[in-house]
């Protein structure tokens, strides 16, 4: 295993049992509003420290992009950048729905080259190194092998706080639903690209992410053999936050439903 990739499972795993040791008493915990649906725990901010304490233990120089506390740099002349997200998927938490993780990525030289995101609830490190595969919990993981959207099941994620490009996603939702197996909203879509990577949903589309919710399941599904795009098919997902991933035998069809029912100037 890299050493960056080591520190990143040692520090996504820390801050899984940060947040287990508080699961059983979300009564408890003091919450903020961010903005509309958008919420941020006592929680959300220990896990992160401990992330980030984890990393500047053993690499005190290096940049740090965090969801809560923005950006710290030991060195702003780094070359190594890390991407944090401390619990993806905060909203289910606090109602104690089982689907939330812990994801970091870690760019060298701006490209994505080192990812995990960690369940804690299931206790599943997913990983993957640029070049080397993509694992879950050090066993080599692999894309479904399906070959369309009949019989596909999908993942995506509703709008929460920004409805301005709602009425584009209901179109695409519609059409997916009416074309695949099923469509599955969890609510973390850092899960969600794990799951596309071994295969458990064949594809996921979402808009408006941003770069910590995407940047290790990014790396880890396309490592697993996906295609990652963003909706025109270019590779500017990380700065748009729209994102589709499918195998590459699925993904066109996802890629023609996606023209037809997403105004192009939404696409971009």
């Amino acid at each position: 295993m890299h050493p960056l990739l080591n520190v990143a499972s040692i520090a996504a795993r820390s801050a899984g049992n940060n947040i287990m040791h508080h699961l059983a008493n979300i009564d408890r915990l003091h919450i903020e509003h961010k903005g509309k649906n958008d919420y941020v725990s006592e929680v959300d901010k220990e896990a992160e420290q401990t992330i980030i304490q984890t990393i500047q233990k053993y690499y005190p120089d290096h940049t740090i992009i965090a969801e809560e506390s923005g950006k710290t740099s030991g060195n702003k002349k780094s070359d190594i950048e890390w991407i944090i997200d401390p619990l993806d998927g905060t909203t289910n938490f606090l109602h104690q729905f089982p689907s939330f993780s812990v994801s970091i990525a870690v760019k060298e030289k701006g490209k994505l080259m080192h990812g995990v995101i960690f369940d804690p609830l299931r206790d599943e490190m997913f990983s993957a190194t640029r070049g080397s595969g993509a694992k879950l919990n050090n066993f080599r993981i692999r894309t479904s092998e399906q070959k369309g959207l009949e019989n596909a099941l999908l993942a995506t994620g509703f709008p929460y706080h920004d409805f301005s490009y709602l009425d584009s996603y209901m179109a695409s939702l519609k059409s997916f639903m009416q074309s695949t197996a099923g469509i599955r909203r969890a609510g973390s879509a850092a899960l969600d690209l794990a799951y596309v990577a071994c295969g458990r949903v064949d594809g996921f589309w979402e808009f408006n992410l941003k770069p910590w919710d995407i940047a290790a399941g990014a790396l880890i599904a396309q490592e697993a053999g996906a295609l990652v795009t963003d909706f025109t098919g270019a590779e500017n997902y990380m700065e748009s936050g729209n994102i589709m991933v499918a195998n590459p035998k699925l993904y066109k069809e996802m890629a023609q439903t996606i023209a037809k029912t997403i105004p192009e100037e939404l696409r971009r």
